[in-house]
């Protein structure tokens, strides 16, 4: 496979304009995309208030920062990632979403590219039956925020050759990151494990057992966690953790990992947590 030099990030959302940031900073060339100018703008203004962060905090200097940003080049039309050498796709966790994408980059894109989802529980076998490249289909999970959390979960799929994997554990630790190892199941790790904590969480919410205070307060005390399943809940998202609940209950055929019915109405309400203002607290 060819050297990375021009890396493409579909969607400019929470995790991929952070994953731009890391990939500029790290001296690549970024190919930002998403479906609107408003998203783009969002995405990019992020990304600048970030990189201000760092230079503040001495972690970058002002030239690095300014190079980073320098490097990040916005794009609407996906025919405009034709010349990248690698690409990851940062959108919602849905699989008719990302499955319509990667069918559109397997065309797009050069045939040696590898095609990578930032999936934190979609079957990457299932994005790779998408394409005409399955053995350079992988997950390349980063966590949020992504300028900051150190970890990416390196998802082999049923056919993701040794030698896309090989290349995305080098890329990840170019990018300063710590990658780790993980088969294609659903949730894989991280989210088999965290997302039905966070979800027997709000059962016992809604069964009255503590107020949401209280259920953070004890993880905070009792088992040093930094932040409560329920803030953590909103900081993610309780429409992705909906979401990725759904995918686990269908992935696995389990009943243990249905989706609390308190979840499900305050999506339905649209309290999705930090990002609407309201969900298991309130944000101004």
């Amino acid at each position: 496979m060819n050297e990375i030099k021009t890396i493409a990030v579909l969607g400019a959302g929470t995790m991929g304009n952070g994953i731009a940031h890391v990939a500029a900073r790290s001296g690549y060339r970024v190919l930002l995309c998403d479906v609107a100018q408003n998203l783009l703008d969002r995405g990019i203004a992020t990304i600048e208030k970030n990189l201000a962060r760092e230079v503040s905090k001495a972690k970058i200097t002002q030239r690095q920062a300014e190079e980073a940003r320098a490097a990040i080049v916005p794009a609407l039309d996906r025919e405009a990632l034709g010349g990248c050498d690698f690409a990851v796709e940062a959108t919602t966790e849905r699989l008719e979403v990302k499955a319509e994408i990667f069918r559109d980059l397997d065309r797009i894109l050069r045939a040696e590219v590898i095609l990578a989802s930032n999936t934190s529980s979609i079957s990457i076998t299932k994005l790779g039956a998408q394409t005409s490249r399955p053995r350079q289909v992988i997950g390349m999970h980063f966590f949020n925020p992504v300028p900051v959390m150190q970890l990416v979960e390196v998802i082999r799929g049923l056919e993701t050759s040794q030698e896309t994997f090989e290349t995305v554990q080098t890329l990840a630790v170019a990018l300063g990151k710590t990658p780790v190892e993980v088969n294609d199941a659903a949730g894989f790790i991280s989210n088999r494990v965290l997302m039905p904590m966070i979800n027997e969480a709000v059962f016992a919410v809604m069964e009255g057992v503590a107020t949401p205070e209280a259920v953070d307060k004890i993880f905070q005390l009792g088992m040093a966690h930094p932040m409560g399943p329920l803030a953590l809940a909103d900081f993610i998202g309780l429409d992705v953790c909906l979401d990725i609940m759904r995918v686990l209950e269908q992935g696995i055929g389990d009943p243990k990992y249905r989706p609390c019915p308190l979840l499900i109405r305050m999506v339905d309400a649209g309290w999705l947590g930090r990002k609407s203002g309201r969900g298991f607290y309130t944000y101004t």
